[in-house]
């Protein structure tokens, strides 16, 4: 199961035992709201998308030696919360072939680093 289905589910639980909590006091009134909603910053697609990947990525590149893929589980980038299924996916596999990627370079380069060494 995904972190994030069990981190929704433990703050809906939260909620569901938070709610309508009171002292039974019949001065209890709620707290008057003055102020607006701040506006949500625009954010372009293209970047959020791009945040994503980059950020699987890094969590991708920096799991432990130990890391068991088949029983351990990546902790979900703040970037990629509330993804859909589908794109939540997707994200997650462009980040994997971009520490992929990253992972072959550094190879490369050791090798290329060897090669030079070893000419006389």
């Amino acid at each position: 199961m995904r972190t994030r289905t069990t981190l929704a589910a433990a703050l809906l639980a939260l909620t569901a035992l938070t709610t309508g909590c009171s002292n039974g006091s019949s001065n209890d009134k709620p707290a008057a709201t003055t102020s607006a909603p701040a506006p949500s910053p625009t954010v372009d697609p293209a970047e959020a998308r791009q945040a994503c990947v980059d950020a699987w990525a890094e969590t991708i590149s920096d799991r432990p030696a130990d890391f068991d893929p088949e029983t351990d589980t990546d902790a979900e980038p703040s970037e990629c919360m509330g993804l859909p299924e589908d794109e939540w996916t997707d994200r997650y596999m462009e980040g994997l072939e971009q520490s992929n990627q990253a992972g072959r370079d550094a190879l490369q380069d050791l090798i290329d680093e060897a090669s030079e060494n070893a000419q006389p």
